[in-house]
């Protein structure tokens, strides 16, 4: 299959690369990016030299056509997304896009939470939200798929065997997150500045964090009404990972064994869901890997839901690959084993 990764500059494109670059069924043909003049990928990416020798190039449609591109990974920032998706979709590519403008159905949700209109109302109809554990036949079939954002898998899947089995009062959740800094993304700002972060955990977003309305959203589907959370994310000073701890008032007692063993049997065809049964989930046990821990507890009557992820694999590019083997038809975990 014939790759292009719109956007080669960042964090997730190179994350990307290095699994693509080992993908049986893949070859990337066209690294895109918005810089001025032409830039080597290994020259972005020093990690990858001797294993890309690509050089940047501006996007065009017509190009990435000539050179025979089946499909393709959009890492844009929201807004760019939605300006060169479309001129692929028509042309019959395929694309995974890991921004957030396709992740929200609804434009004015998507106007509300992220300040401007959605320019491309046609294909947002028909794109499907990027979660494989949930929507994994709707991915299959897919021409455009929406990646999740990092903070909301953890989310989305430590709560859904809990929703989706009416256990849990719908409005009274509370998803409290960390995040390494690199989730911040790779162009420098004050508040992810060494002297600034290093040292410090700080909350942010607090009540307006964009992946507020995605997480709702899901879990809506997935519960068949709808489901309101608190969603407070917060800065930690490591470079890569999520934990998050969630909490939820449950509609009536359950024991804690067979709370672990509802979410075994939910996941028990999900490869990338690891259910701890015993000890707990940490960072440093997903780093570099598609996996997402999660684990739960009965706390004085409350369930307490923790996960972690590695927000670059599992929370990026990792899903993004694990997306494209469903929409290629492969076995998932092709790659990222």
């Amino acid at each position: 299959m014939k790759i292009a990764i719109l956007g080669g500059s960042g964090y997730t494109a190179r994350e990307l690369l290095n699994i693509l670059l080992r993908h049986p069924y893949a070859e990337v043909v066209s690294v895109t990016s918005r810089q001025d003049g032409t830039v080597r990928v290994d020259e972005l990416h020093p990690s990858l030299a001797g294993r890309c020798d690509l050089i940047c190039e501006p996007f065009d449609a017509d190009r990435l056509i000539g050179k025979g591109v089946e499909f393709a990974f959009a890492c844009l920032p929201h807004g760019a997304s939605m300006q060169a998706i479309p001129a692929l979709l028509t042309r019959g590519v395929r694309v995974i896009d890991l921004s957030a403008d396709y992740r929200l159905r609804d434009p004015n949700v998507y106007a509300t939470w992220y300040g401007e209109s959605h320019s491309d109302l046609a294909y947002l109809a028909q794109a499907v939200y990027g979660l494989p554990e949930l929507y994994g036949e709707e991915i299959a079939a897919a021409q455009l798929v929406a990646n999740p954002g990092c903070y909301p898998q953890t989310a989305i899947l430590g709560l859904a065997p809990l929703v989706a089995g009416g256990l849990v009062e719908r409005d009274s959740i509370i998803i409290d997150s960390k995040s390494g800094v690199s989730g911040a993304g790779r162009t420098p700002k004050l508040g992810t500045h060494f002297p600034e972060c290093n040292e410090s955990v700080s909350a942010y977003g607090i009540g307006t964090h964009r992946h507020t309305p995605e997480i709702e959203q899901a879990l809506g589907d997935v519960a068949g009404a709808p489901v309101s959370v608190i969603f407070t994310p917060h800065l930690v000073p490591m470079d890569r990972g999520i934990f998050s701890t969630v909490y939820a008032v449950p509609r009536r007692q359950i024991d804690e064994l067979k709370l672990l063993e509802l979410y075994r049997d939910y996941y028990a065809r999900a490869p990338f869901v690891r259910v701890r049964k015993t000890g707990l989930p940490a960072t440093k046990d997903t780093t570099g890997t598609n996996f997402l821990d999660l684990t739960a507890r009965v706390v004085r009557g409350r369930i307490v839901v923790l996960a972690a992820e590695d927000n670059l694999i599992r929370g990026a590019s990792g899903v993004a690959v694990q997306n494209f083997n469903r929409m290629i038809g492969v076995d998932e975990r092709i790659g990222l084993l």
